[in-house]
């Protein structure tokens, strides 16, 4: 049975910096691409950021140069960071792997991934 486990969400203030990490377990995701998407309240996910098995990265235009993904294989472990934090980052995020090439971030639908995480949830003051 595969599990995303989430972390790291908080508040801070604007242009603060936050670190979000999802954990994998079950399964190894090496394989696997891995997206990063964020929703606020019951508007439509966008995908925001995405790392494939190649660690081939790519980033919506909303978040492009103040955040980064990355990913640690050896612990099954995806990580977000996030700079230059701003009100409208505001959003639950949440970290999903499936086993096709993703692409284009903000062009994947959120039902196309295998395996989805609960979310954290991120304030920018």
């Amino acid at each position: 049975h595969v599990q995303l486990v989430e972390s790291g969400g908080d508040s801070v203030q604007a242009g603060g910096s936050l670190r979000l990490s999802c954990k994998v377990s079950g399964n190894s995701y090496r394989d696997y691409s891995v997206a990063r998407f964020r929703q606020v309240d019951v508007k439509e996910r966008e995908g925001i950021a995405a790392i494939e098995s190649s660690r081939s990265v790519s980033y919506a235009r909303s978040v492009k140069g103040r955040f980064s993904i990355s990913r640690d294989n050896a612990k099954n472990t995806l990580h977000l960071q996030m700079n230059s934090l701003k009100p409208e980052d505001i959003a639950m995020y949440q970290c999903a792997i499936a086993a096709f090439v993703v692409g284009d971030c903000s062009t994947r639908e959120w039902s196309a991934f295998h395996y989805r995480g609960q979310g954290t949830q991120v304030t920018v003051s």
